[in-house]
Parts: structure tokens; C-alpha cells; sequence
């Protein structure tokens, strides 16, 4: 498949710059594309790589079109233009379908005629699996799971029992989408288990990374909601939502009962504490630890810098001191008060 230059603006917007004849194929980045793929450059500390691409074309912002004279598309937003071109270009394949040899299906579920059910998949009585859905080998499909239309599982993904998955869900490898959330009561010197009878809701459009888990509710469901994209290895805690097109990158965590908002990022790492909520529209950098609410939207960061280790712990021990350090220079700003004017004593 190949799109002239000409096309691809025609299609996802730009104002085209030099040769429209030029056929793309392909994408790449700007250090390796050749001949037929198509670059784009977005940020600028790889702007030095845009003089030498030996790509046939290129996507940039307005700052950089003089800065090369390859065929080019100047757009608004580079990055989303070359992930469309990137979509076009690579088109997820179609299930084919078919119930395969060595895949255990229940009399008792239904799965549609579209749908493609590999080996060794198990799917238990009363799921349900929708139109045009792909349920790669070895995944586990529990009782009365739901699951829309055009989702893809990747091979070994597990879906406990009552939990619903909507239309366009992709999940990938390893997830675990239902466990039990993390739930007991002291009893004495022990653990007391309790039962956790909420179940988990997946919106439409969603996407769970690898080995990422979502726990079931106590008693009311885990919620992620529509557009909601999740990176590989994210735990989400029982009882959580998470609000609409929201996205959290990988090896984050949500306690339970967090609420998140709708349109936020949780960078890499990052910890949300239980029982907390945060607003629409707030993004949290990378190894933040989120230990009271956020109401107001905009950027939260929380790093402690690393150093050398000698630097860090001598760091460390000051950061501990900080309160006594401020109440130490309170008292020399009133001391210093009084020598200026001693009717304030």
C-alpha cells in the first residue's frame, strides 16, 4: 500500500510543501527512514537529525519548514498527523472467523459467528463475545463476562467472572482484568478476607497494557471509562474510576477507591494514595506520590532528583530537618525585627 504526498495532506490536513508525487509507504524516524517513509519532527532537540534523513518526506511544525527541503507537510500538530499517516499506513488485521481446535467453549456462552476464538482459550458459560471480536490462545474468559464488538485479546489475558469489556477494548498480553481487590479486616493477629462482589466495567476505545491488573469492586464496580489508555504493568486498585480519555503510563498505581478525572495523564511510576480524587484535566509528572486531592486542574510534580548516593542521603538528612530549619529562621527574622525596631519587642 503507498499514498502520494499529495493524498495523505488531502486526507489528514497540512499545507504541502514541494513535490506532491512523492509515494510513501512506509514511516520511520528521522535518523533511520529511507526511501518510501515518511518522518516527522515535532520536538526540537532532534531538530539537528532533519538535515540529514534520507526519508522521501517529512512532517513539521510551521518553525521548522525552512529547515530542510524535502518534500514536506507543515502541520499544526506534527505528531498526531504522523500517527495518522502511521494508522493508514498499518492497519490492524481482521479476525478471521472460527471457533479453533483445542479452545473450550462453553454450550452455555455465546460467542458471534464473526469472532475468532484461538486454542486454548477457555470461555465459560454465559460470556458473551461480540461481532468481529479476536480472543488471541490461552486467554480465559470467565462466567458472565461481557465483551462488545472488534475487541482484540492478546494471548493469555484473563477476564474473571461478571466483568464488562466494551466495543474496541485492546488487551494485551498478561492483563488480568477482575482479581480480587485488596480487601481485609484485622482480626486479632490476623487477616480477616473479605469477599469482593463488585465486578469491573470497561468503557469503549479503551486500551490496557501487558500485565497491567484492574481489581474488582468491594461492592461496587472498578470503572474505566471510555477512551481511558493504559500503559504495561499499571495496577488499579478496587473501587477506582477513572475518568473518560484519561491515560497513565506504565508501572503507575491507583490505590483503592481513587477517582480520577476525565482528560488527565498520570506519568511513569507514579503512586495515587487510597480514598483520593483527582479533578479533570490534571496531569501528574512521572514518581509522583499523589498523597492529597487535587482540585484545580493543571501539572503536579512530586520528584525528589537523583544524585550520587553520598549527595543524596546528606540531602535527605536536611530534607528531614526542613520544619526545625524554618522555625529556626522565624525566630531570627524576629530577633532581627527587634534590633531594627525595638517598639515591636
Amino acid at each position: 500500500m503507498g499514498l502520494t504526498l499529495d493524498e495523505i495532506a488531502a486526507r489528514f490536513g497540512g499545507r504541502l510543501v514541494g513535490d506532491a508525487r512523492v509515494l510513501i509507504r512506509q514511516v520511520g524516524t528521522l535518523e533511520r527512514a529511507g526511501e518510501g517513509e515518511i518522518a516527522f519532527l515535532a520536538n526540537s532537540r532532534y531538530r539537528g537529525q532533519l538535515a540529514g534523513t534520507r526519508a522521501s518526506a517529512v512532517i513539521v511544525g510551521a518553525e521548522f519548514e525552512a529547515q530542510t527541503n524535502l518534500p514536506r507537510i507543515v502541520s499544526d500538530d506534527p505528531y498526531l498527523c504522523f500517527a495518522r499517516v502511521a494508522q493508514l499506513l498499518n492497519p490492524s488485521p481482521v479476525a478471521q472467523p472460527g471457533i479453533a481446535p483445542g479452545a473450550s467453549v462453553s454450550p452455555g456462552a455465546r460467542v458471534d459467528a464473526s469472532a475468532r476464538i484461538e486454542a486454548g482459550v477457555t470461555v465459560e458459560d454465559g460470556a458473551a463475545i461480540g461481532a468481529g471480536c479476536w480472543i488471541g490462545a490461552g486467554c480465559f474468559i470467565g462466567s458472565g463476562v461481557s465483551i462488545g464488538s472488534h475487541c482484540r485479546l492478546y494471548p493469555s489475558v484473563v477476564v474473571y467472572s461478571g466483568c464488562r469489556i466494551g466495543e474496541r477494548a485492546i488487551i494485551h498480553s498478561g492483563a488480568v482484568i477482575g482479581a480480587d481487590g485488596f480487601g481485609f479486616a484485622r482480626d486479632g493477629e490476623r487477616w480477616l478476607k473479605i469477599p469482593q462482589v463488585g465486578s469491573v466495567v470497561i468503557g469503549d476505545d479503551v486500551e490496557v497494557g501487558a500485565n497491567t491488573t484492574i481489581d474488582r469492586g468491594t461492592i461496587e464496580d472498578t470503572v474505566i471509562e471510555d477512551g481511558v489508555k493504559l500503559d504495561n504493568q499499571i495496577q488499579i486498585g478496587h473501587n477506582c474510576r477513572v475518568g473518560a480519555n484519561t491515560a497513565m503510563a506504565g508501572c503507575a498505581g491507583l490505590a483503592g477507591s481513587v477517582r480520577i478525572g476525565r482528560r488527565c495523564t498520570i506519568g511513569a511510576g507514579s503512586i495515587v494514595l487510597g480514598h483520593l480524587s483527582v479533578c479533570d484535566d490534571a496531569h501528574v509528572s512521572a514518581d509522583t506520590v499523589v498523597s492529597r486531592p487535587i482540585r484545580r486542574p493543571g501539572r503536579y510534580t512530586g520528584m525528589y532528583p537523583f544524585d550520587d548516593h553520598e549527595s543524596w542521603t546528606r540531602n535527605a538528612a536536611l530534607a528531614r530537618h526542613l520544619a526545625e530549619l524554618a522555625e529556626r529562621v522565624r525566630k531570627l527574622e524576629r530577633q532581627l525585627m527587634q534590633v531594627e525596631d525595638p517598639k515591636r519587642g
